[in-house]
């Protein structure tokens, strides 16, 4: 069910008890807190109790609070400021034990992932990846940091790899425009979504190429323009982009394509050991200068 709570809310205020006018007020002007709060909280915060915050959501047509909670976050996922996201971490997390708090949120992150994600759709993007005629990556601001990662392991797979690297739209282009529907793209964005890699997303699809997204939720912009959609939980409940599971499903899928070109890559591997030693790229433990 897509519901747009907030206009919702706004249209039925009339009929609401005293209780539920507070819920409703509190939710209205401070929406970007109250998707992050629990039923308890949230209760707490206005003045009323826990049952009653799950009966508004019930009276909003949800099936409990966690959906109202749910439909909040997808209205805010690129709405929210660097600073409402720095109230927010303050509010979720304080100051105390901030290690386990935010190692223990990037599990739940990754264990979402793991039920929502659709194992058919990593499957065709597999097959996809490893027919392609040409691979190109592009991920700007913060998941620059992914796309890279995925170039520096593909290219130790493919020789085809092409990594969408410059701060310019044009040039964005300029790298973009030999791709055909031989090649496949791969666009990584999460919440706030780069305009750059939805161009990018957009001009692939229409020159008939494959693009595999990697993003945030079905209602992500790039995945309404991707074939292909790897979603991975991403939530903003800080100024600090989590790419924990972003980073797992990527992960996963080079191990994927390399067990797929299991032989290529060992003799590639091989080869890439005898430069490395020839050239000294990795340091060598005490042990491994013995066996030497």
């Amino acid at each position: 069910m897509n519901i747009d709570f907030l206009n919702e809310i706004e249209t039925r205020m009339p009929e609401f008890s005293k209780a539920q006018k507070l819920i409703a007020h509190y939710i209205l002007e401070h929406y970007e807190k109250a998707a992050f709060m629990t039923a308890a909280r949230l209760g707490a915060t206005v003045g009323v109790s826990e049952s009653t915050v799950v009966r508004f959501a019930f009276e909003l047509g949800c099936d409990g609070y966690p959906q109202l909670q749910k439909g909040l976050q997808e209205i805010i996922r690129n709405r929210l400021t660097s600073v409402q996201r720095m109230e927010i971490t303050n509010d979720q997390i304080g100051r105390s034990n901030v290690v386990s708090k935010v190692l223990s949120m990037d599990i739940e992150r990754i264990k979402h992932t793991m039920e929502e994600l659709d194992t058919r759709n990593f499957e065709e993007a597999v097959k996809k990846i490893i027919h392609a005629n040409h691979i190109y990556i592009i991920g700007v601001r913060s998941a620059a940091s992914l796309a890279g990662f995925l170039q520096f392991y593909f290219n130790h797979i493919f020789a085809n790899v092409h990594l969408i690297n410059t701060t310019s739209t044009s040039e964005m282009f300029e790298q973009l425009f030999r791709i055909t529907s031989e090649d496949v793209l791969i666009p990584i964005s999460f919440p706030r979504y780069s305009q750059r890699t939805l161009k990018a997303a957009k001009y692939a699809r229409n020159k008939g190429a494959d693009v595999i997204a990697l993003t945030d939720c079905a209602a992500s912009p790039l995945a309404s323009v991707a074939n292909i959609s790897l979603l991975a939980r991403s939530d903003m409940a800080s100024f600090v982009d989590s790419l924990v599971a972003p980073l797992s499903v990527l992960n996963a899928l080079v191990v994927a394509v390399g067990l797929e070109k299991q032989n290529e890559i060992s003799q590639t591997y091989a080869q890439l050991e005898h430069i490395w030693d020839e050239y000294n790229v990795y340091e060598k433990t005490e042990e491994e200068s013995f066996h030497v």
